[in-house]
């Protein structure tokens, strides 16, 4: 092998480290950067669920009862019927626009529905 005028080591060995370092630092930086990105994903993480967990923990479910004569009973604004009862033993309802309960059966002279909302104390 032929060797450069001032140098002790091959050509081809110096290429060979060349290479060498040429793939090893891309991966080297990529890995630390990968490191970085996973510290300040866990502190994301950890900053979301302490704040997740302490408007939890001051959530409340606040409900009422409404009653109306008739078939239909809507909830106030912001709740939402999560049961209705109907009058004359009618055991048929359904929920309508989200925000309404309805009794089936024909004839029925009350309708009532349990109306509940998630508050924040």
């Amino acid at each position: 092998m032929l060797q450069e005028q001032g140098s002790s080591a091959p050509s081809g060995m110096k290429a060979a480290v060349f290479l060498l370092l040429a793939l090893l630092v891309p991966g080297c930086h990529t890995e630390a950067q990968c490191i970085i990105d996973n510290v300040v994903d866990l502190k994301v993480q950890g900053t979301i669920s302490s704040i997740v967990s302490a408007t939890l923990a001051k959530a409340k479910l606040v409900c009422q009862d409404v009653s109306a004569r008739g078939a239909l009973v809507s909830c106030p604004a912001g709740y939402k019927p999560t049961g209705c009862a109907c009058g004359m033993g009618c055991g048929s309802w359904d929920i309508r626009t989200d925000s309404t309960c309805h009794c089936q059966c024909s004839g029925i002279d009350w309708t009532a529905a349990r109306c509940c909302k998630i508050g924040l104390e």
